[in-house]
């Protein structure tokens, strides 16, 4: 067990990292470290196959639950890259990194870029995709939490899907027409539900990872789904997004009611 354990853990690193290192020649060229939040998902999709085909191999779990953790990432990542690449194109650098770097890729920054993002992408990549190797490498103790976490999974798709949608709409509308700060729909309850979403999504695949083959492995794995959550909240999503969010007039105010991650009803204006 302990073999297979290393073996598959050491083969979803060397793709991640692999991963990671086309990235920064990628975002060397064009000159956005942004480009990393496309090889996100694409990373992960390529962590959880390689789970799926090697754990059979050096192992003897239940590997049918394995490839519904693939279908599960393919379907999430999947859609999170293509939303990010599509937003993406065609615009410069994303503020959080140019307020991480301390200014742009290009301006003798490719250093930073590499210690504060690449290298932190691919660890929290690896540490995310714990569930998938423990998937790989055992067997499923309690079927139930498998679907009930495929249902927490959907729930996440559906709420980071609806406020991605609702925030493109906002964007969409002309600069002389939109309102100062988008607060209805999800975003009336909170002020990231995107990434709340995506939080939910691998709290999912923890539980039919991690938690649905037993204590022992759920506590091992039980990293992945908090480092996710503190990313999306705290290092690189919510809070980071936050510090150049609240120069924008209405902000300060939409702040002030509404909740920074978790959908809850906004407090009283009063």
């Amino acid at each position: 067990m302990t073999t297979a354990v290393l073996l598959v853990s050491g083969l979803v690193l060397l793709v991640v990292a692999l991963a990671m290192v086309v990235t920064a020649l990628v975002a060397r060229r064009v000159g956005r470290v942004s480009v990393v939040d496309v090889t996100w998902g694409l990373a992960l999709l390529a962590a959880a196959l390689v789970c799926a085909v090697v754990g059979p191999l050096v192992s003897d779990p239940d590997s049918w639950r394995s490839w519904v953790l693939v279908a599960l990432v393919a379907v999430s990542s999947g859609r999170l890259s293509w939303h990010l690449w599509r937003r993406s194109r065609g615009h410069g650098e994303d503020p959080r990194y140019t307020k991480l770097l301390g200014g742009e890729l290009n301006d003798g920054h490719v250093g930073d870029a590499i210690r504060k993002v690449f290298v932190v992408q691919g660890v929290a990549v690896w540490l995310v995709s714990l569930p998938l190797q423990a998937a790989a490498v055992t067997d499923v103790r309690w079927t139930w939490l498998v679907w009930a976490g495929v249902a927490v999974w959907a729930l996440g798709v559906v709420v980071e899907s609806v406020g991605d949608s609702q925030l493109s709409a906002y964007r969409a509308l002309p600069r002389d027409q939109r309102p100062e700060v988008l607060d209805t729909g999800l975003w009336r309850y909170s002020r990231h539900p995107n990434y709340f979403g995506d939080a939910c999504v691998w709290w999912g695949i923890w539980l039919a990872g991690g938690l649905a083959s037993g204590w022992l492995p759920a506590l091992a794995t039980l990293v992945a789904p908090i480092a996710m959550t503190y990313f999306l909240a705290y290092a690189t999503g919510a809070r980071l997004l936050e510090q150049t969010m609240m120069s924008r007039p209405g902000y300060p105010g939409y702040a002030a009611r509404t909740s920074m991650f978790v959908p809850w009803p906004p407090r009283s204006s009063r």
